[in-house]
Order: C-alpha cells, then structure tokens, then sequence
C-alpha cells in the first residue's frame, strides 16, 4: 500500500490538470474558478492570485464589487461543467465514504496544525 503522501501528491496533480482541461475552452484554469467561485476570497487561502484576478478585470467578470453580469453568467455556465467534473471524480464513492473521507483529511490538518 502507497503512503498518503503519494495519494495526496497524486491526487492534487490529476485534479489540477483534469479540471484544467475542463476549462480550457474558456482560457480557464482551477485558479481562476476558485476566484470566479468566491471573488470576496481572492488572494487566501491558495496564494496570491493577482494575475488570475488581473485576468478575470479584463475579461469584464469581475470589478471592484465582486462578479459583474457577465462573471455571473460565465459563473453559472462553468458550475455546471465542474458540477459535472465533480461528480466523475466521485463516482463510485458513497456520500459516507465522501464524508467520511473528508473528515480524516480534516482531523489530519488540524494535527499538524498544532504542531
């Protein structure tokens, strides 16, 4: 059996390229939908997103007070694709599994967090 480490390794890069991929279409990437999906929370917890939200202020989908019209539109039609991406990377897993999962990732964080 694999170390977690491996798996969160793995699993980070095939979440980042295949939601990359998703949103190749619009000249996305997952930056720019965590941006797009929380613009109040642009430059934590992942870093300085300056660039990413840079790009979204030219592309008129956001501007000083949040998502514009046209953020909110391009919002609505990518939760639909990452709704979508969201739901192939879970196939087959329960919503316990899910939870299940999600709360020793959690517990694990918070140990360390101690440290």
């Amino acid at each position: 059996m694999k170390p977690i480490g491996f798996w969160f390794a793995h699993l980070h890069q095939a979440l980042e390229s295949s939601l990359d991929r998703v949103l190749a279409d619009e000249g996305l990437t997952r930056r720019h939908w965590q941006v797009l999906n929380a613009p109040d929370e642009t430059l934590s917890p992942f870093g300085d997103r300056r660039e990413v939200v840079a790009n979204l202020r030219t592309r008129g989908w956001i501007d000083g007070n949040g998502l514009t019209p046209a953020g909110r539109e391009a919002h609505l039609r990518l939760k639909t694709e990452v709704g979508e991406f969201r739901s192939r990377v879970t196939e087959g897993i329960s919503e316990d599994d899910y939870r299940t999962t999600i709360g020793v990732l959690e517990r694990m964080a918070a140990n360390l967090a101690r440290e």
